[in-house]
C-alpha cells in the first residue's frame, strides 16, 4: 500500500476520536473540580474560625453576663464554630490589646498520593 494513501485514510478516520479527547481532558477537568471543592472547604473553615473567635472576643468585652469566665468564653467560641470537624482548640487571654481569643486546628486534606495536614489559626482581639 502506498504510504500517502495510508496517511490520508488515517486522517479521514475519526472513529474513537471522542474517546481519546475524553481520556486526555478528563483528568485535568476532575482535578480542577476537586481542587475547587477543596479550596472552598478550606475557605469555609477559615471563615468559620474567624467568626467564632471574633464573636467570642466581642462577647468577652461586651456581654459580661454571658461570658463570665475563660471557660465560658471558650465554650461560647466553640458554640459559634460551624465549620468542618477539625476539632479546633480555643484559648482566651487578656494580654495584649484587651480580650483576645485564639483558635487553632488542623485541616486534613486527603489527596490520593498523601494526606496533607494544613494548620489553621485565627486570633481576634476586642478592647
Amino acid at each position: 500500500m502506498n504510504p500517502l494513501r495510508l496517511l490520508l485514510s488515517l486522517q479521514r478516520n475519526i472513529a474513537g476520536g471522542t474517546a481519546v479527547e475524553t481520556a486526555l481532558l478528563l483528568p485535568a477537568f476532575l482535578t480542577m473540580i476537586l481542587g475547587g471543592i477543596a479550596a472552598g472547604s478550606i475557605g469555609f473553615t477559615v471563615s468559620s474560625l474567624n467568626y467564632a473567635v471574633e464573636s467570642a472576643a466581642r462577647c468577652a468585652s461586651v456581654q459580661t453576663t454571658v461570658c463570665t469566665s475563660s471557660t465560658a468564653i471558650t465554650n461560647y467560641a466553640a458554640s459559634k464554630y460551624s465549620g468542618p470537624r477539625i476539632s479546633p482548640v480555643f484559648t482566651y487571654s487578656t494580654a495584649g490589646c484587651g480580650h483576645t481569643v485564639s483558635a487553632r486546628g488542623t485541616f486534613s486534606l486527603n489527596l490520593v498520593p498523601q494526606l496533607l495536614n494544613l494548620p489553621l489559626t485565627a486570633t481576634s482581639c476586642y478592647p
